[in-house]
């Protein structure tokens, strides 16, 4: 199964806080740095999950691009896209005690994949194109994102699309009729996400991320796994959406649980 992605790939920055932040003070903390970004992330739980996985987006030049596009790669991903000069983007997720996190993002180049930039052989032989509503969220990205989702389609994949973030969302303006013109298989979200979106698109799979309460995958509400320790929510959501699109719930959950018991967004490296 190949199982294509389209969206940011940046360099994370995953910072585990010891402590609550202290304004004016000084808390100890765990680091990690690596790739990251929704469609790199799906794309690397896709490779670790069993399917040939390929990354469709910006790849910048400069050092944090590098470092990202390079990550990448180490996790089986094939990477497709136009390189720029740059700036790459950085997310840095800052995690709680309790594993909870918040995320402050540059997106850098991500947004500047243009619709003549998608090559049509980037799309062959895809089983499933996964779209991240990050890709949607401004031009040219967004156009891109439709030709793309055109030539899969054209190939008999199937289409998912991540609606990504509710600041997203409230920013597109009509993101539901935007949603319809993609006409996806699936839509990942989580509540607030559904909530912000203003309804539903009929005829896809609604698969909603309730986070440590599990997911509905179209109506069949199923609890998280249990694990021994909740280290990082980073990337979960992520996790578990590859994990349905190669295997169904069960290896979902399974995914999901495997990204909140380590720190970090992605799988770790065999």
């Amino acid at each position: 199964m190949l199982v294509c992605t389209l969206g940011d790939l940046v360099l994370d920055v995953v910072v585990r806080l010891d402590a609550p932040l202290a304004p004016g003070d000084d808390v100890a903390a765990q680091t990690t740095v690596g790739p990251g970004g929704q469609a790199a992330n799906v794309a690397a739980w896709a490779a670790a999950l069993g399917a040939r996985a390929r990354f469709v987006g910006v790849l910048a030049e400069d050092g944090p691009g590098r470092l990202a596009a390079e990550g990448l790669a180490r996790h089986g991903v094939e990477l497709c896209g136009p390189r720029l000069a740059g700036p790459g983007g950085v997310v840095v997720s800052l995690v709680s005690p309790d594993g909870e996190r918040a995320l402050v993002s540059d997106r850098g180049a991500a947004a500047g994949l243009r619709a003549g930039d998608v090559d049509p052989a980037w799309l062959e032989g895809c089983d499933h194109l996964h779209v991240s509503g990050y890709a949607l969220a401004a031009e040219p990205a967004r156009t891109a994102a439709r030709r793309a989702v055109e030539l899969a389609r054209a190939r008999g994949a199937r289409v998912s699309v991540d609606l990504a973030a509710a600041s997203v969302l409230a920013a597109i303006g009509h993101p539901l009729e935007l949603l319809a013109g993609l006409a996806p298989d699936a839509v990942f979200c989580t509540e607030l996400e559904e909530r912000t979106l203003g309804g539903r698109l009929a005829g896809a799979a609604w698969i909603v991320k309730r986070g440590a309460r599990g997911a509905s995958f179209d109506g069949d509400e199923r609890s998280a796994l249990p694990v021994e320790r909740a280290v990082d929510a980073t990337g979960a959501g992520d996790a578990l959406a590859a994990g349905w699109i190669v295997g169904g719930p069960e290896l979902a959950l399974e995914a999901a649980a495997r990204c909140v018991a380590r720190q970090g967004a992605m799988p770790p490296l065999a």
